[in-house]
């Protein structure tokens, strides 16, 4: 069968298959080609890579042997300053040692500081008790040395304590007060005290009697009665407005041949 401008059907067709056939062969022979070409690219850009890292590797050779070449030339030697480093290294051992030895020495001291601390603090307070003893012993020698013997030689009824101190309510006192008898001591001496309050009331010169002073709840009379020696502590209020400035004891005895004395003190010097 012949088609349009004489050709064969089986022409046409050998025609088409050579064709196609030099087609995938020429294909075949540029995918060759290109991959020839990548795989050469690659080894280049590898080999560069190596040159490179082969290059850096002279330079930092270099520039180190330059650096040990500098430190010989300057004197400096590896040996050496190992050997100084190792000998620092046990200097500062043998230091940190040293400095455990201490703060342990440290410890111990402040331990006994301590220790000296509170027995010195034991020590001190015993010392403090025993002083106070020492003297709570003086005043009373004193104190019964003055009805035994006393100073002046004189017996007969004394005053040989007057104190003053501050109650629990405003403008309340109490006031202590101790008689002895002195040197004759062969029978009881009894009385009552009277006791006399003078100051300044508002401007004018005031004074009161002891009854006149007392808490509604105390006992109005002052008696006593002993053979060496009797103390009393006795309550007082002052009145509004009122400063006291003296104060008046009247020991009056009712025991024949002991006379009464009477005796005055100062307010503001006999407060404790």
């Amino acid at each position: 069968m012949l088609l349009d401008g004489g050709l064969h059907k089986r022409d046409v067709a050998h025609f088409c298959l050579a064709g196609a056939t030099r087609n995938i062969t020429s294909f075949r022979d540029s995918r060759a080609m290109v991959a020839s070409s990548f795989s050469h690219h690659n080894r280049s850009k590898a080999r560069s890579y190596a040159a490179r890292a082969v290059i850096g590797a002279l330079i930092v050779g270099a520039a180190y042997l330059t650096y040990e070449f500098g430190r010989i030339q300057a004197g400096y030697n590896i040996v050496d300053a190992a050997a100084q480093r190792q000998d620092y290294e046990n200097r500062i051992d043998a230091l940190e040692n040293n400095i455990m030895d201490l703060n342990e020495q440290i410890a111990v001291l402040e331990t006994h500081r301590d220790i000296d601390r509170e027995a010195y603090r034991v020590v001190e307070a015993s010392l403090t008790d025993l002083q106070s003893k020492i003297q709570e012993q003086q005043d009373a020698i004193a104190f019964y040395r003055g009805i035994v013997s006393p100073a002046d030689g004189m017996s007969g009824l004394r005053v040989q304590d007057f104190r003053l101190t501050r109650g629990n309510a405003e403008r309340e006192y109490t006031i202590r007060l101790v008689l002895v008898q002195a040197m004759k001591h062969d029978r009881k001496v009894s009385g009552d005290v009277k006791l006399s309050i003078a100051g300044d009331m508002n401007g004018v010169e005031t004074s009161y009697d002891y009854a006149q002073l007392l808490p509604a709840e105390a006992e109005k009379g002052w008696a006593f009665s002993f053979r060496y020696f009797q103390d009393f502590d006795r309550p007082v209020i002052l009145p509004d407005g009122f400063t006291p400035a003296r104060i008046t004891v009247q020991v009056e005895s009712r025991t024949r041949s002991i006379a009464s004395i009477e005796k005055s003190f100062s307010w503001q010097s006999n407060q404790g």
